[in-house]
């Protein structure tokens, strides 16, 4: 899938993600990062509002996982099941979303357990 066809589909089917302005910016095997302007995502301290970081590293980390799916041919339905972020410094500029398999992801391992199963796990991250 193109980053225009991802954004596109995010801003159809999540309509935050439109809302917010959500622009993919590069798609790798590994990698997704996806953009956002601060305009339409500030708070009351002219700085990124928290849940508008939380959701744009949630969009990238489960697009990620969805584009990779879909490349090795096994669609699904991909489900956040849990979440943790740190907010380290105020973001008062427009921001990125950088997401990754984390390091000992075993995508094999996942892919068997998926085709097993019908469900499987794995740990991705995303920075902003």
């Amino acid at each position: 899938m193109t980053p225009a066809a991802l954004e596109t589909w995010l801003h159809d089917h999540i309509p935050l993600s439109g809302a917010m302005r959500v622009q993919v910016i590069s798609i790798a095997e590994d990698t997704l990062i996806l953009g956002a302007p601060l305009a339409p995502n500030i708070n009351h301290h002219g700085t990124a509002f928290g849940g508008s970081g939380a959701t744009l590293a949630t969009l990238a980390a489960w697009s990620l996982l969805h584009l990779r799916l879909i490349a090795a041919g096994l669609p699904s339905d991909e489900v956040i099941q849990s979440s943790t972020m740190d907010y380290l410094t105020p973001i008062n500029s427009d921001f990125t979303a950088v997401a990754r398999f984390e390091d000992d992801a075993d995508w094999d391992g996942f892919v068997a357990t998926l085709s097993r199963r019908g469900r499987a796990r794995i740990g991705l991250q995303a920075e902003l």
